[in-house]
């Protein structure tokens, strides 16, 4: 059988299949109607389908022509199996032809009544990439026995796409932004049904309650789904996170300079949850008894229970679940205030987008910050137990705090909330006293073309505006990110690397209006850069922001930088960027609070350090 000048071979078990004559697979061709298009020739390969309008193949033969006027070409249309997440046998019913007169026959738009199958694929916005939408092809055919094949050799080829989740345990936070969490799940759900993924969903009764379903989960329990979603925030989607963290990642704790009040030794692997402690409901004012903020105990006995990414402790009669894990991933479906997490990882802040990106499988490394705080207040004496948090996105002091506390205030005005509490705090322009302390890595391999620009930049005068620093965004497929293949354990093994040559810690003591360590670049619908421009999903560093005390109209010109895109937040003289794998933190005289991925957490003294893809998420980057 001769077309387009390559030779197929009838299969005799259906009239339907070829045999590539040039041994490269099984072809599947048939004619059908396709909705709202015409007659096609429908064709299945190794990779994906791909269609013809028949008058196409007639103009190729000598053209086609209606009432006398010659019809235009048409292009193949083709979707990858990667992009199709579900194929549906619907049985009898009405395909509609084309309303325009250029297909065969010079069709008006009639119906016919045929046995129909339906391809749900993905669909990617001409103008913004990163924005997906369900695709629907419905196809119909006179014959059931034609349709059934093509369903069953469609679902054959989904079936060898690797990473999709069959199971998944989904966390719905019903008050969640403006109060959209389950009806954003709703508008969500059939996606995974058509795609077949199991779902347990739980809509949280109370704060504190995801992170607790999280924490009491045996690791059996938790190999039995390919990962968890959260429908909600980045606040709630950091309460699922440390509730697995907390009960099965062991690792050393941050390292801090020799003089740093409290004597820990890293070598232990540590982070275990005192069995016998109770935890409270979150009251009004988040206090430190949320059980969002749980108390850590070293463990001398190294419980065998949990298990480190550096192989610390066993598992006992429960699997084993260890971190980094490359299978199990975390979803997000944005309903939340911000959603910064969501746009750094897809870029874009859509529901159906993050959907799409679940079903489909979609993986990408995200570091993870571990916060260690030795001090709630100047009071406290250095016996208290430290207090160990997971952040994804961002830790912030200062003003960065200061304006969470503020919104607690006004949580009835929705995402609002945080516009008018950033106003508040602005207007006060509060300072506070402290000393950072970071481990500044020496070596050129982590030094950034942005960063040369931002410390050039810092020599200019203030009112001089310096030179746009060039700006290596992250990006899907992107280089620093992929330099490892997969998750890796933590990037600096810091316990190892503290008498290293190519590391030193570097102190900055003085008054800050606001410190901030991000771990992504943090873009939002109000920073549409970003906190920090070039910073990456895994490349294993913090980015530390120190904005110094300055004149109130500075500060505004540094907000206002940040607020529009393409803007420089980080030229200034009172502003400092430091990339750094470690940190620690000491408040000298009254403290504020911390913002952990937008949830409080008082510290007057605390430590952190990154570890290098720790987590995976169903996503795969923005795409522009």
């Amino acid at each position: 059988m001769e077309r387009n000048g390559d030779c197929l071979v009838e299969d005799k078990s259906h009239p339907d299949i070829q045999v590539d004559g040039q041994g490269q697979g099984p072809v599947l061709t048939s004619n059908f109607v396709l909705d709202h298009v015409g007659e096609v020739v429908l064709t299945l390969n190794s990779n994906g389908l791909s269609w013809n309008l028949i008058e196409s193949i007639n103009k190729e033969q000598g053209g086609s022509s209606c009432l006398g006027i010659k019809l235009g070409p048409k292009s193949e249309t083709a979707i990858k199996f990667s992009d199709v997440y579900a194929v549906e046998f619907i049985v009898w019913g009405l395909v509609q032809e084309p309303i325009h007169a250029n297909a065969r026959g010079c069709l008006l738009g009639h119906g016919s009544e045929m046995y129909r199958f339906t391809v749900h694929g993905v669909q990617r916005s001409m103008t913004q990439p990163s924005l997906w939408a369900p695709s629907i092809y419905t196809f119909g055919h006179k014959d059931m026995d034609t349709c059934q094949v093509w369903v069953d050799r469609i679902t054959a080829s989904l079936n060898m796409e690797t990473g999709r989740p069959k199971s998944l345990l989904v966390f719905v936070h019903p008050k969640s932004g403006k109060g959209n969490g389950f009806r954003t799940w709703e508008a969500v759900a059939p996606i995974f049904s058509r795609a077949k993924v199991k779902t347990k969903v739980i809509v949280t009764q109370r704060a504190g309650h995801a992170f607790d379903l999280m924490f009491s989960l045996t690791n059996r329990e938790l190999n039995t789904y390919d990962g968890v979603v959260a429908v909600g925030g980045d606040g709630f989607f950091n309460e699922i996170l440390n509730g697995l963290l907390s009960s099965r990642f062991k690792a050393p704790y941050p390292p801090a300079p020799a003089d740093f009040v409290p004597s820990v030794e890293n070598d232990d692997c540590v982070m275990v949850r005192d069995a016998n402690e109770t935890v409270a409901g979150l009251s009004d004012s988040r206090k430190d008894n949320s059980p969002l903020l749980p108390r850590f105990r070293l463990n001398e006995s190294r419980s065998t229970k949990f298990r480190s990414a550096d192989g610390c402790g066993d598992t006992d009669q429960d699997p084993e679940f260890s971190l980094p894990n490359k299978w199990f991933r975390f979803g997000i479906i944005p309903a939340g205030s911000t959603d910064a997490i969501v746009i750094c990882t897809t870029g874009t802040r859509d529901p159906i987008t993050s959907a799409l990106h679940i079903v489909l499988g979609k993986r990408v490394c995200l570091d993870i910050a571990q916060v260690v705080r030795w001090k709630t207040t100047s009071k406290s004496t250095p016996e208290d137990e430290p207090c160990v948090r997971y952040a994804a996105s961002f830790a912030g002091y200062g003003f960065y705090g200061d304006v969470i506390k503020e919104s607690e205030k006004y949580r009835w005005m929705g995402p609002k909330r945080y516009d008018y509490a950033g106003t508040m705090v602005f207007l006060r322009h509060r300072s506070y006293e402290a000393e950072i302390a970071y481990l500044e890595v020496n070596s050129e391999k982590t030094s950034s073309a942005s960063e040369k620009g931002l410390q050039s930049g810092r020599k200019r005068a203030l009112w001089g505006l310096p030179k746009k620093a060039e700006r290596a965004a992250c990006r899907i497929n992107c280089d620093v990110c992929d330099k490892k293949s997969g998750c890796t354990p933590p990037s600096f093994r810091l316990s190892q690397l503290q008498n290293s040559d190519e590391l030193r810690w570097v102190r900055s003591k003085g008054r800050f209006l606001s410190i901030g360590a991000a771990v992504i670049s943090c873009r939002n619908e109000r920073a549409p850069d970003g906190l920090v421009a070039d910073a990456h999903l895994a490349d294993g560093f913090l980015h530390l922001l120190l904005i110094k005390e300055c004149p109130h109209a500075f500060y505004l010109w540094h907000l206002t930088q940040l607020a529009r895109k393409g803007g420089n937040p980080l030229n200034f003289d009172f502003v400092e960027q430091h990339k750094t794998p470690a940190f620690t933190f000491t408040s000298i005289g009254k403290e504020s609070v911390w913002n952990l991925d937008g949830e409080l957490f008082q510290a007057h003294q605390l430590s952190a350090q990154v570890f290098r893809g720790l987590i995976s998420l169903f996503a795969s980057g923005p795409e522009v």
